[in-house]
């Protein structure tokens, strides 16, 4: 599948979405200083609106994209072998980069920590009924119902990505095998990719409103004076980002030598994107069509990239020990704090199940929830103590997932030898 280019419009849609992203910093601010709580609350949930309406349309295709582009792509991979050989490479990285960002997120928390001496009192458990809800019933059971569809069109209609790979594995696998019977349902689909990318350039005409809408709602209704309350904890965790940033950038560089810059271009948009509107399904679309651009095999993108988007969160990652272990240090856990090898361990459940819930909205927070549960953590009153900021972390740590994704890709088409000059 080849795509134009277009670096000119690529640039300036990214100019748009930063001054976007600036005026609604500003707008935000003057509507959180300057009126009362109910004026503030109703404006925070209508100009949210303009978030909701880009979100909901990037949503709206999601189901198509994952679905043709990956059947596609394993007709063309040929066989069960290169299935197995392709998804083996990308599993090597998902397993390798979660336990570095896991075991990094852990380190850096221990000694930054920013939970140390926090004020605890007041925490309303009341603000994370929703979340708790969510978490309620984690088990196996719900991680296999997660996984595993019962149907297809319920699949494509809660955009359940992990459910979909499952059924278009299945599909792609049984079209190679009818042979030429199968060669017209895989021009179809193909014909249906490319309509579905060209449906992405009209609807990213809209993230300068969606991203305008979510910055000015997140500022009217927390301020700027929640990010100086949390200061230490934001910006601990910032410096645990920019840290595995600059890892993941090496080892990129180490895979793609030059050719890094011009991957970190081609990707600069689906990043502000994922940043100022703290969603990873925001950008999937747009990032298939820049990572085709960038020369990677459509047949290795629509078959990792869905892949990576439950199993290799490197930001969500990270988030899950710095939270953790934040709520274990501002409420005295020394049962936690002071066991190294309580830490690990924990860390070793977080990488396992934090594959059955993702998609799942506030997932990082869900996770912790029901995981540090296990370990007598008293997760409703710390992720109570942390929702307020959650979101200024969830830009940051989607904006990583991106990144991640991104290289995993390009490196399984490198070492495919799939990777052309654009």
């Amino acid at each position: 599948m080849e795509i134009s280019h277009q670096p000119t419009k690529k640039s300036r849609l990214t100019l748009y979405i930063l001054i976007a992203m600036i005026l609604g910093i500003v707008a935000g601010y003057i509507v959180h200083e300057n009126y009362e709580a109910g004026t503030i609350k109703t404006f925070s949930d209508n100009i949210k609106l303009l978030t909701t309406i880009f979100l909901r349309m990037v949503q709206m295709i999601i189901a198509p994209i994952v679905f043709a582009t990956l059947v596609v792509g394993i007709a063309k991979l040929g066989d069960m072998k290169t299935v197995g050989r392709v998804g083996g490479k990308a599993m090597l990285w998902f397993i390798t980069a979660s336990l570095v960002s896991l075991g990094l997120g852990l380190i850096l928390v221990s000694i930054f920590k920013p939970g140390v001496g926090f004020n605890t009192s007041n925490v309303d458990v009341s603000a994370v009924k929703d979340v708790v809800e969510k978490s309620q019933g984690f088990s196996l059971a719900k991680f296999v119902e997660h996984v595993v569809p019962k149907s297809v069109v319920e699949a494509m209609a809660t955009n359940e990505i992990l459910q979909l790979v499952v059924f278009s594995v299945f599909f792609g696998l049984a079209v190679t095998a009818v042979g030429k019977k199968g060669e017209p349902i895989i021009n179809a689909l193909d014909s249906l990719a490319h309509v579905s990318l060209k449906m992405v350039t009209y609807v990213m005409y809209m993230a300068p409103l969606g991203v305008f809408g979510a910055m000015a709602a997140a500022i009217a209704k927390n301020g700027l004076g929640v990010l100086v309350t949390f200061g230490k904890y934001i910006g601990s965790f910032y410096a645990g980002l920019a840290i595995l940033w600059l890892l993941l950038l090496f080892i990129g560089y180490l895979i793609f030598k030059k050719r890094l810059s011009q991957l970190v271009r081609r990707i600069a948009s689906p990043m502000s994107i994922a940043f100022s509107t703290a969603s990873s399904e925001a950008v999937y679309p747009k990032l298939v069509e820049e990572m085709e651009r960038f020369g990677c095999n459509n047949k290795i993108v629509s078959f990792v990239l869905p892949l990576g988007y439950s199993f290799n969160l490197d930001g969500s990652m990270m988030y899950m020990t710095f939270a953790s272990m934040f709520i274990a240090q501002a409420f005295g856990v020394t049962a936690i704090t002071g066991d190294v090898g309580q830490q690990i361990i924990m860390l070793l459940v977080f990488l396992i199940t934090s594959k059955g819930i993702a998609g799942v909205p506030r997932a990082s927070l869900v996770v912790v929830l029901a995981t540090g549960a296990m370990f007598k953590l008293p997760v409703e009153e710390g992720v109570a103590l942390i929702l307020a900021i959650d979101v200024f972390c969830d830009m940051g740590r989607t904006m990583t997932n991106v990144l991640g994704n991104a290289l995993a890709t390009a490196a399984v088409s490198k070492w495919e030898g799939q990777l052309e000059h654009p």
